[in-house]
């Protein structure tokens, strides 16, 4: 007998939909079922995302979010819930990087990649979870969902993009803080950490020759699709996942491993 997620009844907000795995995120939980609320700052592009998903049959909204401005980010929070209704799942995506090596990091460079990837990460986290405790504190069994994308990065040392490395180390560190506080308002905190992902930002890389000598350093000389992370972030949204808190999983079709 076969077993599917569903959604339905659930509000999803999805930070960094504008584009790559943000984007796919937002399409994989509207099919689904969850109503998603679509969150960057390019709007235009979401409007497009908004309207692919719903000649699908979905429903969304979008809401304007700079995840480096702690005022955007509670006025994009209350939008949401205002647009959508109250939030069940928070996929919180957005990220940037450079590369250079470290001694050549500025502070500006620094500013850049932690205040998106960490600070800004953390209190669009905390922003929701605020008002998922609200409500879990007045509701019987709550069940709610954070899901922060970091990186395989965050887990081994990369060459060139050490800067970003430390900021998703943060982020996976933060997830497991975030678990063991949450977790008794029925906040359910676990991490993504992909590989390497063929996306609209990093597919032209593939086929050059730095692109290629790492795809031949990869255990199985591969890079992944966006939609190979479908089944993980569908499990960690559902109901079903309720045992899992504080997880950070590699989804990086075992590089971490050699």
């Amino acid at each position: 007998m076969g077993r599917s997620i569903n959604l339905e009844g659930k509000v999803a907000l999805i930070t960094g939909a504008s584009s790559g795995l943000g984007k796919r995120f937002a399409q994989v939980l509207s099919q689904a079922g969850a109503k998603v609320v679509l969150a960057s700052r390019r709007t235009e592009r979401l409007k497009e995302l908004r309207a692919e998903i719903e000649a699908s049959g979905g429903a969304a909204h979008v809401v304007s979010l700079d995840v480096t401005d702690y005022q955007s980010i509670k006025s994009a929070v209350a939008h949401a819930e205002t647009e959508a209704g109250t939030i069940d799942i928070l996929v919180n995506n957005s990220g940037v990087s450079t590369t250079q090596k470290l001694s050549e990091v500025t502070p500006a460079d620094f500013e850049y990649v932690f205040d998106t990837n960490t600070r800004g990460a953390f209190f669009v986290a905390q922003e929701v979870a605020k008002r998922m405790i609200m409500r879990g504190n007045n509701a019987q069994n709550p069940s709610y969902r954070i899901i922060n994308i970091a990186s395989m990065a965050g887990l081994r040392v990369l060459p060139q993009i050490g800067l970003y490395s430390m900021s998703k180390a943060a982020v996976v560190h933060m997830t497991k803080a975030m678990a063991l506080e949450w977790g008794k308002h029925g906040i359910n905190v676990n991490a993504i950490c992909p590989g390497y992902i063929d996306t609209e930002i990093n597919h032209h890389h593939w086929s050059t020759e730095q692109g290629q000598k790492l795809v031949s350093m990869l255990p199985r000389h591969r890079v992944g699709k966006p939609d190979d992370l479908d089944g993980l972030l569908l499990l960690l949204a559902a109901d079903e996942s309720q045992f899992i808190n504080g997880s950070v999983i590699a989804a990086d079709d075992g590089f971490g491993l050699a």
